[in-house]
């Protein structure tokens, strides 16, 4: 049974205030043309549809064109609730979309029922876990439930798994040992963290919540990260799609199909004069690129952001690496203020903050400014 595994689609996200819209628009497309090309028997999202509890319309209208488009694949269609969707309006018409095949997790409810698709081995179970915390597993488990594992591990104990069957898992949570970026929510002292063991009954795990793609300790437990980079922690990843095939009980094969976004999300440094140069950028993507720009000029660019901007027209940040940024010196009171002159106290302060000396000419220009500020009080 072929599977393509999807999750974090984020669906109505900004990134550095810009929509993404647009461009998850085109990735979904994309997306469309992989399932056309792989004609896989199901398609998994693994959480996190939308990038809010309460989306945009715009939002919940491109998700409704891409699930009515599944649907016309005549596929089965498997989602669950993630961390920042709401489970009520994901699970909301669950029960009529099932003719569809579109299956859709209930808000968890202490037991989860499997949806089982045929293939030519015979059956395979499909289990839908949401998003869970602690508190939401203890109202239906009499066991004592501190942690998430705890938590985890209760709700798959009570699924009643089969382990003579095929049994694919979809869940979304953080597995210890993941490697986060800074797009994904984080808590503190990893508290969210689900040990890997609690996964042994499947035959395959479909995980969403960490963005980048990646195995957690085996092929059987994956992340299949986001379609899109969705922050600059991100900027090297290579987006995919991953397409799992289960083939007879313990045969799993994994590969991933890559996505190219309409726009790309990039890091460059560099002088402003290098930047700036049309060798530099003619001939590739950098100007319709999102981009975060680190000048390494020693002298701030006046109005850098809005000259970058005429080249590269989807500049989301700018920031600075020379001797002043680095130096991460501490701006303390000076020593016999009383016996130095408003000069050498300027200048003491100036190399403190820059890490360097001032130049001749701005020497010149703070004496000559010291000297009018002093006769005009005269």
């Amino acid at each position: 049974m072929k599977l393509i595994h999807l999750s974090d689609l984020h669906l109505g996200k900004r990134v550095n205030e810009y929509s993404m819209l647009e461009d998850q628009a085109y990735i979904l497309k994309q997306i469309l043309g992989v399932i056309d090309a792989q004609k896989p028997q199901a398609v998994i999202i693994a959480g996190d549809i939308y990038d809010k509890a309460v989306p945009p319309a715009e939002a919940v209208q491109l998700f409704d064109d891409f699930l009515v488009r599944l649907a016309a694949r005549k596929l089965h269609v498997l989602i669950i609730s993630g961390n920042h969707d709401s489970p009520e309006r994901i699970a909301f018409g669950g029960r009529l979309m099932e003719h569809s095949g579109i299956h859709l997790s209930p808000v968890y409810d202490g037991k989860v029922e499997p949806v089982t698709l045929e293939d030519e081995y015979g059956p395979v179970d499909f289990y839908l876990l949401p998003f869970i915390k602690p508190l939401h597993v203890r109202r239906f488990c009499e066991e004592e439930i501190t942690s998430y594992t705890d938590a985890v591990r209760a709700a798959i104990d009570a699924m009643q798994v089969d382990p003579s069957r095929r049994n694919v898992l979809v869940t979304h949570q953080f597995v210890t040992g993941a490697t986060r970026s800074e797009s994904e929510e984080i808590s503190v002292g990893g508290t969210d963290n689900v040990d890997a063991s609690v996964f042994e009954p499947f035959d395959y795990v479909a995980l969403g919540h960490i963005h980048s793609p990646q195995n957690c300790g085996s092929p059987r437990v994956r992340y299949c990260g986001t379609p899109l980079k969705y922050s600059f922690s991100e900027a090297k990843d290579r987006k995919s799609v991953t397409i799992a095939e289960l083939g007879s009980k313990g045969m799993l094969d994994i590969r991933t199909e890559e996505l190219k976004p309409l726009r790309d999300l990039v890091e460059i440094r560099g002088s402003y004069d290098q930047l700036t140069l049309r060798s530099f950028y003619e001939g590739t993507d950098l100007q319709e690129a999102y981009t975060h720009i680190t000048l390494t000029d020693e002298e701030d660019v006046p109005d850098a952001v809005g000259k970058l901007r005429v080249i590269y027209h989807n500049l989301m940040k700018l920031d600075y690496d020379n001797r002043r940024t680095r130096s991460g010196v501490q701006i303390e009171g000076t020593e016999d203020v009383q016996h130095k002159t408003p000069f050498e106290l300027f200048a003491e302060f100036y190399a403190l903050q820059n890490n360097q000396p001032m130049s001749g000419e701005q020497a010149d220009f703070i004496s000559q400014l010291i000297e009018k500020i002093q006769e005009g009080r005269a």
